[in-house]
């Protein structure tokens, strides 16, 4: 998927930060009048997020835990009458397209078209008229950054396109079927396995909290993060190790988790987290004779454990044992689910032993993101150490944000 890049800074005191609203809207409205010589009829934003604890245990019914970011896609929209997209992104090299309706579908268009527009398929299959549609599309998500660009612009073109059509989704239950349609559209249309978490953060958030989301039950609950009462800062880490969601990888981690929990014979693996005592865990999963499955399993058991424990520990203030948590994950998702990187490791263990009180990859993996709880006096200290470890490594320089827990997807225009 291509959209507008942001800017890549190596000085670790000149913190990417993200767009102010006033800012994203006039950006998305001037390339839509530029592109097609008329305005918009709205403006629409979604955030990207970033998952604190819970990576690839959506697909399996699991909990997670992700906080909505600053760092939003936003964009303008204005129907057409005669069937017909156009849509245009910000970048310098102007991407374009051209097309119909009835070209949007699985196998009909694809890279960042299929995940721009394939929201217009799902409304559609859903009985929402949809009309035709100009868009025009300005971010600053970080692209390939684990950060969930993907879902963002699903989100935020979903959601303006249900408003053209009369069928705004502004309570929680709209929301909520608007981020499993954004979900069917990243799955069939754009080709890319993925639960549905990114796109629950993106519409269901809540500034200052983060989101506890059940993936078997579709609920939510949110989580009071009171950083800086805490003395508290988050660093979202982008390593500049670009992912893709649809090369097959991803795929064949889910693939893997679903022969797991029918050997098993359940459902789902959360069912397994479920009706398993820790101190049994390892005589359940001896029940699979591959020791690849085992390892999958094992991480998505032990994953949906620890969002629980994370989430009692904050509620209790006890951020050491909050942190230690963020580790165990991280630790997981290197040796059992095998999705860490090189460039993941280093900035993980460099925030560490800098002074954070967690750290952990973040995101789908093989590349992308980490994320750290680092002490607020400790923050610029950690910074330095990540990217002079990363120099010493000979990894490229990472990006370095200053995170907080940002508000849902919302027409701001």
């Amino acid at each position: 998927m291509v959209m507008t890049a942001v800017e890549h800074r190596t000085d670790v005191h000149d913190w990417n930060v993200a767009w102010s609203r006033d800012e994203g809207v006039a950006r998305a409205q001037a390339l839509f009048e530029e592109a097609f010589d008329r305005p918009p009829e709205g403006v629409w934003a979604a955030p990207g997020r970033v998952n604190l604890i819970g990576d690839h245990v959506d697909y399996n019914q699991g909990l997670c835990l992700p906080i909505a970011l600053p760092h939003r896609t936003y964009v303008a929209l204005a129907p057409r009458s005669d069937g017909r997209v156009r849509m245009v992104t910000g970048l310098d090299d102007g991407q374009r397209w051209d097309g119909s309706l009835s070209e949007i579908r699985p196998g009909g268009v694809a890279d960042w078209v299929a995940y721009c527009a394939g929201p217009a398929w799902s409304l559609l299959r859903a009985g929402i008229d949809v009309p035709g549609f100009d868009l025009a599309i300005a971010s600053c998500v970080p692209m390939g950054a684990g950060l969930s660009s993907s879902a963002a612009v699903e989100c935020a073109v979903g959601l303006g396109l249900a408003e053209l059509a009369g069928h705004p989704m502004g309570d929680d239950a709209g929301r909520s079927r608007l981020a499993q349609l954004c979900t069917e559209a990243e799955n069939q249309v754009a080709g890319a396995p993925t639960g549905g978490m990114d796109q629950a953060a993106s519409l269901r958030a809540r500034t200052g909290h983060a989101l506890l989301l059940d993936c078997e039950l579709d609920t939510v609950t949110h989580v009071r993060l009171p950083l800086e009462d805490w003395g508290l800062e988050l660093l979202v880490i982008d390593t500049q190790a670009s992912h893709a969601l649809s090369d097959g990888q991803y795929g064949q981690r889910r693939a893997a988790c679903e022969r797991a929990a029918a050997l098993l014979g359940v459902d789902s693996l959360r069912q397994v987290a479920e009706g398993t005592d820790p101190e049994c865990l390892d005589a359940v999963l001896s029940m699979l004779a591959d020791p690849v499955l085992a390892r999958r399993a094992r991480h998505v058991v032990t994953e949906i454990w620890r969002v629980g424990a994370f989430v009692s520990a904050l509620g209790a203030g006890d951020l050491v044992r909050a942190g230690r948590l963020m580790v165990q994950s991280h630790l997981s998702l290197r040796d059992d689910f095998e999705v860490s990187v090189r460039e993941l490791d280093v900035v993980v263990d460099a925030a560490l032993a800098a002074g954070a009180l967690g750290a952990r990859m973040t995101g789908g993996g093989f590349g992308g993101s980490a994320v750290a709880l680092v002490p607020a006096s400790a923050v610029r200290t950690v910074a330095s150490a990540v990217m002079a470890e990363a120099r010493r490594q000979g990894t490229p320089p990472p990006v370095i944000h200053r995170a907080s827990a940002s508000g849902p997807a919302e027409r701001l225009l």
